[in-house]
């Protein structure tokens, strides 16, 4: 019994991520809508578009290889790890130990690696167009993350998120300009790493400008649903992270009964409501960039990152 419930209580959060992913991009997509006097699509719809793809045949180029039919598989499975591992409505769960920010980035980069070569595969022009572009985002947006990761590991004395959580929610960290040069960087690297605006706008298929929906054009039926659930997933992931580690409250302690479980879920669920918020409002007033100056906007979060990193070796109190 003393293993069956931490188990239940893990899988709980496994089979919460998946549900709420593609919920969360029907939210966006709806608040995007109403901000611009549009009635637009109900917050399910994702949900029903998946389940829809599942049905359907997928469609496979003859000139694809085996990588091609796993590559779906194996970015689900990479992103909806990574997205169980980041605390939800508690800390120290039955797999928190493996909850490491390095692990993680090492995940999103296992996936990223295998769109990229799911891409360049078939042989398109726009695949390989995609994969190229993907490829030179991450040589910025993978160091920015890692810097990340060293200046919360240097405040809360490890990568470990449940111990990072536990630390930031606790009154000694107080005010640092290291951590706004931090959740800035993380902020940038979401939207990059997710392809909103300004980086890519995921509403439209424009030959000139697109980059994670050119390399999966080629993909149909389930392949499809198993691609658009990790994008969910990977952008439930980032504000997962965000609420984790910058607004840690509310999270149940280990040990705690199931009243605080509930409370963390439901301050969760805000938490990830206000970030929908967010980041509707944030692309509804701004416009997309220019793709050859999405490396100026990712060096903005790599420099951040370093600097952030760097105040904490000559300052303890910045």
């Amino acid at each position: 019994m003393q293993l069956i419930l931490p188990m239940l209580v893990q899988g709980a959060q496994m089979a919460l991520v998946v549900l709420l992913a593609p919920l969360l991009t029907g939210l966006v997509r709806k608040l995007k809508a109403r901000l611009t006097r549009r009635r637009g699509a109900p917050v399910t719809q994702p949900w029903r578009d998946i389940l829809k793809l599942l049905q359907k045949e997928a469609v496979v180029a003859d000139s694809a290889s085996w990588l091609y039919r796993a590559a779906p598989y194996l970015i689900f499975a990479a992103t909806w790890v990574a997205a169980a591992l980041v605390p939800t409505f508690a800390t120290h769960l039955q797999f928190s130990w493996t909850a490491d920010l390095i692990a993680i980035v090492a995940l999103l980069g296992s996936a990223r690696f295998f769109l990229a070569l799911a891409g360049m595969d078939v042989g398109t022009a726009f695949g390989g167009l995609g994969a190229s572009r993907e490829m030179m985002f991450a040589t910025l947006a993978e160091p920015a993350m890692l810097l990340i990761t060293f200046a919360l590991a240097l405040i809360a004395g490890s990568t470990q998120l449940s111990t990072i959580a536990a630390v930031m929610a606790g009154p000694a960290v107080g005010l640092r300009v290291s951590l706004g040069m931090a959740l800035v960087a993380l902020i940038i690297v979401a939207l990059a790493e997710n392809g909103r605006i300004p980086v890519d706008n995921p509403a439209t298929h424009l030959e000139l400008t697109m980059v994670h929906e050119a390399m999966v054009l080629e993909y149909s039926g389930r392949h499809l649903a198993m691609i658009e659930l990790a994008a969910s997933l990977k952008l439930l992931l980032y504000l997962s992270l965000i609420a984790c580690v910058f607004v840690p409250w509310g999270l149940a302690a280990p040990g705690q009964g199931l009243a605080a479980h509930l409370a963390g879920l439901l301050a969760y669920l805000g938490k990830i409501a206000v970030g929908a918020v967010a980041l509707a409002l944030f692309e509804t007033a701004i416009a997309k960039m220019r793709v050859f100056r999405v490396p100026d906007f990712l060096g903005i979060a790599l420099m951040l990152g370093l600097l952030g990193t760097l105040l904490l070796f000559v300052s303890a109190r910045l």
